[in-house]
């Protein structure tokens, strides 16, 4: 299992001082397993279908016991997420993350690698329904983690999304929202201090999505195109995403933190949509995700950070059809619900036609 490591630990009193960075992603390709659906294979065939496709790194929007159970002795590594519901609770009672912890982190360990609890979803930048919650709740989590001394084995984050910026083009331009920067700049303090990277949902899709007569949708996509020039730093960009995630990196420097690191924790392409959402298709889905995959097999950089190896979670591993919104929404799965692909991106599925399976067989 891979907390042999913590459990010697445990034994032995060889723990590490506070403050030691945990690394949460193996690699450099994650997926995020939603399921908004009435419609999706057990979690038990979940697990077999991401060993088929050797995807290691495994986000979830909360703790579903029957998932970290299917989980357990598979070598998965999995991010639990403590849904934005529970922020109030958690943030005004210790006792209630400590409660929290236990029940869906400590219970699982160490069969189940989970390695990281991302606190709420987009919490920043819409509404401020959960703002006012989020760091108390990220510091009464962690102060749980660490006092079960789980600080060097389980990362703590919360996922943002693009609205908390002002404005990411040209990306050193980028600087936080003025009405976010109260909430961002305690919680980026404490983030620093706990050597926590800031975790970034960011869609190449939404943005043509949003200005299609100024994005070239080859910029988009990671195809062949002029791209585009940073007039401040001269740095050119080949592809959307790096432009939005060195954005992201200039307004940490911007509120003082330099050195912390970006992880895209959502990125993804819709493969259908509505009639006024002409680039949901499955061309451009499966353009979107090949190149994407290839780009983070480069382990490399971005223009403005080119020694901070690039880290992407997919969304998502299923189509979800009782999400609500445009119909883009329940389209953006790698996998259709009954576990075959979507389109070919190189991952096997589920199901399959008898020749795919025969050849697979005799690959095997």
């Amino acid at each position: 299992y891979c907390y042999n490591d913590y459990i010697l630990d445990y034994y032995f009193g060889f723990f590490s001082p506070a403050f030691v960075t945990v690394q949460a992603f193996t690699g450099t390709y994650g997926i995020n397993y939603g399921k908004i659906a009435n419609n999706l294979p057990s979690p038990d065939e979940v697990v077999t279908l991401l060993k088929a496709a050797k995807i290691r790194n495994v986000r979830i929007y909360d703790a579903d016991q029957s998932v970290l159970k299917a989980f357990s002795g598979t070598g998965l590594e999995i991010v639990v997420g403590l849904p934005n519901g529970n922020l109030r609770d958690v943030s005004a009672d210790g006792d209630h993350a400590m409660s929290w912890v236990q029940d869906n982190v400590l219970a699982y360990l160490p069969d189940t690698c989970i390695r990281g609890i991302a606190i709420g979803n987009e919490v920043l930048g819409g509404s401020d329904q959960f703002s006012g919650f989020l760091l108390g709740a990220v510091k009464n989590v962690y102060n749980a983690v660490n006092k079960l001394k789980l600080s060097d084995v389980v990362q703590i984050t919360t996922a943002h999304s693009q609205a908390v910026f002002a404005n990411s083009f040209p990306p050193s331009s980028c600087v936080f929202r003025d009405n976010v920067v109260q909430y961002m700049k305690p919680l980026l303090e404490f983030f620093s201090q706990i050597g926590s990277p800031f975790c970034l949902n960011a869609y190449p899709f939404l943005a043509y999505m949003y200005d299609p007569e100024h994005i070239d949708i080859n910029y988009a996509l990671f195809l062949p195109t002029v791209g585009a020039n940073d007039p401040k730093t001269k740095l050119h960009y080949d592809n959307l995403l790096d432009a939005q995630i060195d954005a992201a990196y200039a307004a940490l420097e911007d509120a003082g933190f330099k050195k912390m690191e970006v992880i895209v924790t959502e990125t993804g392409w819709a493969s259908h949509g509505d009639e006024n959402e002409s680039a949901a298709t499955v061309d451009n889905a499966r353009t979107y995700n090949y190149n994407l995959r290839k780009r983070l097999a480069k382990m490399k950089g971005t223009p403005l950070r080119p020694k901070n190896v690039v880290k992407a979670y997919v969304f998502a591993l299923f189509n979800e059809n009782l999400k609500t919104g445009p119909t883009s929404e329940r389209n953006f799965g790698l996998f259709k619900p009954d576990g075959s692909i979507s389109y070919d991106i190189g991952f096997p599925g589920l199901k399959s036609s008898s020749a795919d399976s025969l050849l697979l067989s005799l690959k095997v």
